[in-house]
């Protein structure tokens, strides 16, 4: 087993609660347009299941949160579609980050900043900033975000250290390339949450859920919350993870 494996399975709590979840919040639309509202209120109700989400993981005791709230394929939405989500996204930010910094919690974002519009970037920046040394649950915020672009901006920056030489081709490793990820700093995921009832993971952390356990809901996001959760986990509990080994279930 190779290191890497070993680090992943130190990262659930003894108690069966895994250490870190990642959640892809799919279904917006959909919810929305079921009941013959604009997509806009499907967005709104999304936020308000994120709120219900990070109180319910905060209570349970997740120490890790990752949330896919904007990839990077999302570009390719209608224009007023966008303008709607980035208003979301920067109103969540600047109504939420006072109470979230009371809470305990730590902001982190992942994916690429460049070409953001500008005051975008000041509030995640200002974001990390101000929460930077919480220590109740780290929340991830995936925007702009690409598993794919992730991985090839990793890989670029391990090349360009080879050729500065401050490192040779035969060290770059599985290790090296995970360091150099967005938020290396950040155990892989335990739990691969879907909502919406789709089961593919769309492009999100391919690298780091490479040993998750993977659960896909049928509610749609705007119906997520700390009943669904319990139900997610309540799943997670009872598989038996063997990260290619075996364990004491598989052996007997």
């Amino acid at each position: 087993m190779s290191d890497q494996h070993s680090k992943a399975r130190q990262h659930s709590p003894k108690d069966g609660t895994p250490r870190h979840v990642a959640i892809i919040m799919d279904g917006n639309g959909r919810w929305a347009e079921r009941r013959g509202l604009p997509r806009a209120e499907g967005h709104r109700q999304g936020v308000e299941a994120l709120r219900r989400t990070v109180k319910a993981a905060i209570e349970i005791g997740i120490p890790y949160l990752t949330v896919y709230s904007f990839s990077s394929e999302n570009w390719s939405r209608p224009r007023s579609e966008i303008a709607d989500l980035m208003g979301l996204f920067k109103r969540y930010i600047r109504r939420d980050l006072a109470e979230l910094h009371r809470g305990g919690v730590k902001l982190r974002m992942i994916g690429e900043r460049a070409g953001v519009d500008a005051d975008v970037v000041a509030l995640i920046d200002e974001a990390e900033q101000v929460t930077r040394a919480n220590e109740t649950l780290t929340l991830v915020i995936a925007f702009n975000y690409g598993g794919r672009a992730e991985i090839a901006r990793a890989a670029r920056r391990l090349a360009e250290k080879v050729a500065a030489g401050a490192l040779s081709p035969g060290e770059v490793t599985e290790e090296q390339l995970a360091a150099h990820l967005d938020a290396s700093e950040v155990p892989d995921p335990d739990l691969l949450i879907r909502t919406g009832g789709e089961e593919r993971i769309s492009n999100f952390l391919l690298w780091q859920v490479a040993y998750a356990e993977l659960v896909f809901v049928d509610a749609f996001w705007p119906e997520f919350g700390k009943e669904q959760l319990d139900a997610a986990l309540a799943i997670y509990s009872g598989r038996d993870r063997r990260y290619g080994g075996l364990t004491q279930r598989s052996s007997r």
